[in-house]
């Protein structure tokens, strides 16, 4: 490793208020690989080295590391190490649905629990997502989707707090009501009548981790489908969330179209 990458991570980090040392952890890995301190294909440092380089436990490094492969920012080798990605993957789905419409099905309820909904400074994943530099307040919607009584996954979905122009209209904040009850897409579509787009989903698997397994009910080995879907309004990026899904949601589809 680069003599400047490795005293750009040995420096300690601290969480910011309202946020987990992890995304701390998760943010300073990603800035030395979107700033090319971590080159493509390179190996980067194992768990004990960031641990002790950063001042924090190992777990928290590995949650952190769970994250940044979620992302595609890194690939694991099984008995060798975890390394820069060449590329990042990108499986597209065709339409852009509410979550809700992804994994309802018929003569099944599913319902919306909200955790929270707060106003923090965009992380280095959830910046470029929503069009604003790190550090930039947007609005985080974090929810657990159940179905039947079964908690089947887990999601966040970010937008930018700073005004956003809609079609011909002038710039000014999204005003979204809450009602508890939806998505953060699902009640952007609501009030809008018609969502922005194009959009894209990446499409990963990794497993869940210890604080998010306490929320699925599930054990922190365990694996989840790892959808991150974008939305662009116009050419600028707009909408951005991951949603961690349990085994137990069952099948999924693709919608798929012919070309003409």
């Amino acid at each position: 490793m680069h003599q400047d990458a490795a005293r750009f991570l040995s420096q300690p980090v601290a969480a910011q208020p309202g946020s987990p040392l992890r995304v701390a952890v998760y943010s300073r890995i990603a800035e030395a690989i979107r700033n090319g301190l971590l080159t493509p294909g390179s190996m980067i440092p194992t768990e004990t080295e960031l641990g002790a380089d950063m001042k924090v436990s190992r777990t928290v490094v590995r949650e952190a590391l769970m994250l940044l492969e979620e992302d595609g920012l890194i690939r694991a080798r099984r008995g060798v190490g975890r390394f820069v990605s060449d590329t990042l993957p990108r499986i597209g789905i065709e339409r852009i649905r509410p979550f809700e419409e992804v994994l309802g099905s018929p003569g099944q309820q599913l319902e919306v629990k909200r955790i929270q909904v707060v106003r923090q400074p965009a992380s280095e994943f959830a910046a470029p997502g929503v069009g604003v530099e790190p550090g930039t307040d947007c609005w985080l919607w974090e929810s657990i989707l159940i179905r039947d009584g079964e908690a089947i996954a887990h999601l966040q979905e970010n937008i930018s707090a700073q005004p956003v122009s809609l079609g011909k209209s002038a710039a000014a904040p999204l005003d979204i009501k809450d009602d508890g009850g939806a998505t953060l897409l699902a009640a952007l579509n609501n009030q809008l009548s018609r969502l922005p787009g194009p959009g894209e989903c990446q499409i990963s698997l990794s497993q869940v981790g210890p604080s998010r397994a306490k929320l699925l009910d599930l054990r922190p080995s365990d694996p989840v489908l790892v959808l991150t879907q974008y939305v662009r309004n116009g050419n600028q990026p707009f909408y951005l969330a991951k949603c961690l899904i349990a085994a137990r949601a069952g099948h999924l589809s693709v919608m798929q179209s012919l070309q003409s």
